[in-house]
């Protein structure tokens, strides 16, 4: 008898079995592994997309410029200034016998611009410019590998943020209920009929544009609604009887929050998370595109689709631009429609 026990498979947790069905959901699956894959390159962008070389030999001596880079007359140039690894007499140099230089795959910064281009910008895609360049002669491919980045760096941030204060904000008024709820919702009804937009204009106008005034200011306004979510969990769990089998061995309300009822009530916290960061992007991608986000010069989904709008002649431009955020919108809904369903107790696959 004990000898077909021990022979049993241990059994699943919940969570456990909630990503075996994550993973049976093919296409939630894969856009989970294209978009880490995706992410984890950008990461590296200054690996993939830079206009200095990772390694440079001349002359005996071996370089890092993409850590530091030597003025123009570490390699025969006549001025102290940083080189331009894009001069025809720079490259003519390492050119010679015994110099060489390790460019990365695409040989243009986010922010460089190549004085020495043959035609005039914007230029369409060629095999020195994949994607062409914008209206300044700056790469577009490298402005959207670091555009991306940006983009999820920031909805990443901003997710957190927003999980962290909606389910604080929901725990507080489902577990303590009553005047609490109350004064809490009479709070997010008031707060929620601000008009952000407006304030965002007013802040814009009175601070400096930069990526942590845009994350304090659409924090303030992206925790509401996870939070009645949240909220609603609470106040269906603190019911059940093993909350209040836990008030009655003495525990404090914290450890009955965070050992009991928060973990049963994750459920649309984990689902809300890839819809978080979708509407993050879009809101980053709006707000660039109005002039209302990051400061110039900085790469940027909606500033390249504002330049795509005022040079419609540059196709490639607003092409490009569009259809990395559509497929990167396209994998974050495809794992929240996964998540769903992997966390829905109704559809419980086999």
């Amino acid at each position: 008898m004990s000898a077909s026990i021990d022979t049993l498979p241990p059994s699943l947790g919940p969570w456990q079995l909630a990503w075996q069905r994550f993973r049976r959901h093919r296409l939630g699956f894969y856009s989970l592994i294209i978009f880490l894959t995706l992410f984890v390159l950008s990461l590296g962008a200054e690996l993939l997309s830079n206009d200095k070389p990772l390694l440079a030999h001349y002359q005996g001596q071996t370089f890092v410029p993409l850590l530091h880079n030597p003025p123009e007359t570490a390699f025969g140039g006549d001025f102290e200034t940083p080189t331009d690894f894009l001069d025809p007499f720079i490259q003519r140099q390492f050119e010679q016998p015994g110099n060489w230089a390790l460019f990365a795959p695409n040989r243009y910064h986010h922010s460089t611009i190549n004085y020495f281009a043959p035609e005039p910008h914007p230029s369409p895609p060629s095999a020195q410019n994949w994607l062409g360049t914008d209206d300044r002669g700056r790469d577009v491919a490298a402005r959207l590998l670091y555009g991306f980045r940006l983009s999820v760096l920031f909805a990443l941030a901003l997710t957190a943020v927003g999980v962290l204060l909606g389910v604080l904000a929901g725990a507080v008024q489902g577990y303590y209920g009553g005047r609490v709820d109350l004064v809490g919702q009479r709070f997010i009804e008031v707060w929620g009929s601000m008009p952000e937009l407006y304030l965002l204009i007013i802040f814009s106008a009175l601070f400096e544009p930069g990526i942590l005034v845009l994350l304090i200011l659409l924090s303030l306004f992206g925790w509401m609604g996870l939070s009645d979510y949240v909220r609603a969990e609470f106040l269906r769990n603190r019911q059940l009887d093993y909350v209040r089998a836990a008030r009655a061995l003495g525990l404090s309300n914290w450890q009955i929050i965070r050992r009991h009822i928060l973990p049963n009530s994750l459920t649309p916290v984990v689902t809300f998370l890839p819809f978080r960061m979708s509407a993050a992007i879009m809101a980053l991608t709006a707000l660039d595109f109005l002039g209302l986000g990051v400061p110039p010069g900085t790469p940027s989904l909606g500033e390249l689709l504002a330049q795509g709008k005022n040079n419609i002649d540059a196709w490639w431009i607003s092409l490009s631009t569009f259809a990395v955020l559509v497929i990167t919108l396209l994998l974050l809904t495809f794992m929240g429609d996964a998540l769903r369903d992997a966390l829905d107790p109704r559809k419980v696959q086999r």
